[in-house]
């Protein structure tokens, strides 16, 4: 993994001055105290991380694992499509739009207590989607459950970053990617596993009964061994910046999930092209709030920094990739293939196995920089390269399971280039900031995910046209050109590569 954090500091060049962002024993009052990583070399650390990892897992998990109930939720609750959509896309639309905030908030009130306060929000609402009893209150349940999901999510980057020593993080990013691979991926499976269990009779309600013994599991041990960290900088909240980053995240991500399922009409467009002097809007209230002297929800000069400017953009391209396989390869193995959701769920199995073990594989090669990365975009290339031309040769006799082979190199080639990247986009960041560019990095992995199922939707369901279900060959040329966008997407990811400082260079 790449390791961008120069040798002469945990904290790299850009230390900050005055206070260290101080970790504490649980309960401890706020007191300056060891930099990050300076002497947590123990057990403890791993042991806090773990428990966090739990949280992102849940988090993760809760986008896809719905997916394969929707047909049975629409079903049992009579839903309109519009329903389902929203049942879909509110958790990540909440989740979206409140990560930044609940990163600051962090910074703000210590990472411990909003992780707890996301995983109880979370846990909360998880029984309140399994008990609705119509789809409104259901819509409503799962746009509180994205809530809880973004103020969850950013403090997994913040204890990293606070907690693991210096040479250990790409080791800890490495465990973070895989968490959030095998979430992705087993979300199919397990909520295939689910629906078919149709336990005491209750059809879909259990893909969220799950995660109430998982999060009240996990709030009671992040209560006795996850630390208490805050930024020494933190001031009050930038409420005015945050209303302004909801409006312009809204403006942007509401048509981009909503706009194809609704035949992209014209108030989609108008969003999208209102999103841009939003944007810039919510530049200058963030230049007058840092002019003032106050605290902005984002330092604009963050974003002018190299390293993350560059690593942010890979990051929006690498999820634009995989969400949008994600999508088009669900549809393609459950209604062109005729695969039901646990049949699914097996066939991407291999895809998880593999990209996890990239994913711990590429913490242990951070000596090697930047070409593991490179490693990783080539041999997702050639995944996609090969399932082209597998699905093109085999036409309408196109199985599930021959996929598989070429999903390994995808998965491991994703492996290989997420995980590192995490760790280089924060690597540099200095203590105080990171609460801060966490929320921002979240939010580029949702807002690439949406532009990648936009995109990929028009290249899918164009090629698609009016083929019946189980076309296998329509279905197959669909698929094909469909992840055109991901070699393009690969392609576009190796040549900025260049642009990333590599830090096994430096060092050398």
């Amino acid at each position: 993994m790449t390791q961008t954090t120069p040798p002469s500091g945990p904290t790299g060049r850009h230390a900050a001055p005055g206070r260290p962002d101080t970790p504490e024993p649980p309960d401890a009052p706020q007191r300056p105290g060891l930099p990050p990583g300076g002497a947590r070399s123990t057990a403890a650390p791993w042991r806090a991380l773990a428990i966090v990892l739990a949280g992102a897992f849940m988090a993760v998990l809760d986008t896809f694992i719905v997916l394969v109930a929707a047909p049975a939720i629409q079903a049992d609750l009579h839903s309109s499509a519009a329903d389902v959509q929203l049942i879909l896309a509110g958790y990540q639309l909440s989740y979206a739009l409140a990560l930044i905030t609940g990163a600051r908030l962090g910074d703000r009130f210590g990472r411990k207590r909003l992780f707890m306060t996301g995983m109880a929000l979370f846990t909360l609402s998880s029984v309140g989607c399994a008990l609705a009893p119509g789809s409104g209150s259901l819509i409503a349940a799962r746009l509180v459950q994205g809530l809880g999901a973004a103020a969850m999510f950013p403090q997994v980057f913040a204890v990293i970053q606070v907690l693991i020593p210096a040479a250990r993080r790409p080791k800890a990013f490495g465990v973070l990617g895989a968490v959030i691979g095998m979430a992705t991926m087993s979300g199919q499976l397990v909520g295939g596993l689910l629906i078919a269990a149709d336990l005491f009779g209750t059809s879909w309600r259990p893909v969220f009964w799950v995660n109430v013994p998982v999060g009240l599991v996990t709030l009671l041990l992040a209560a006795r061994f996850v630390p208490e960290s805050r930024a020494p900088e933190a001031r009050r909240l930038d409420l005015r910046g945050a209303v302004v980053l909801t409006v312009a995240l809204s403006l942007l991500v509401v048509p981009l999930v909503e706009g194809r399922a609704y035949g992209w009409p014209l108030w989609a467009w108008l969003g999208l092209a209102a999103s841009v002097p939003a944007f810039a809007a919510f530049g200058l209230v963030e230049r007058r709030v840092e002019v003032r002297g106050g605290s902005p929800l984002v330092r604009l000069r963050l974003l002018r920094e190299r390293p993350f400017a560059v690593g942010m953009t890979l990051v929006v391209l690498t999820y634009a990739g995989i969400n949008s396989l994600f999508l088009v390869l669900s549809l393609t193995l459950q209604d062109g293939l005729g695969t039901d959701a646990l049949g699914a769920g097996l066939v991407y199995t291999p895809f998880a196995v593999a990209f996890f073990a990239a994913s711990l594989v590429a913490g242990r090669l951070a000596r090697f920089g930047r070409r593991v990365l490179q490693l990783g975009a080539l041999t997702g290339a050639l995944g996609f390269l090969g399932t082209i031309a597998l699905t093109l040769n085999a036409g309408a006799t196109l199985t599930a399971w021959e996929l598989v082979l070429t999903l390994l190199l995808v998965g491991a080639g994703n492996g290989l280039l997420v995980t590192p990247l995490l760790n280089a986009v924060l690597g540099t960041i200095r203590p105080g900031e990171v609460g801060m560019a966490s929320g921002v990095l979240s939010t580029g992995q949702q807002i690439g995910g949406s532009v990648g199922v936009a995109l990929v939707g028009i290249l899918y369901y164009g090629a698609l046209g009016g083929a019946a279900h189980h076309d296998t060959g329509a279905y197959g040329q669909a698929l094909a050109a469909a992840l055109v966008l991901n070699v393009a997407l690969t392609g576009a990811i190796s040549a900025l590569l260049p642009l990333l400082p590599d830090a096994a260079a430096r060092r050398a």
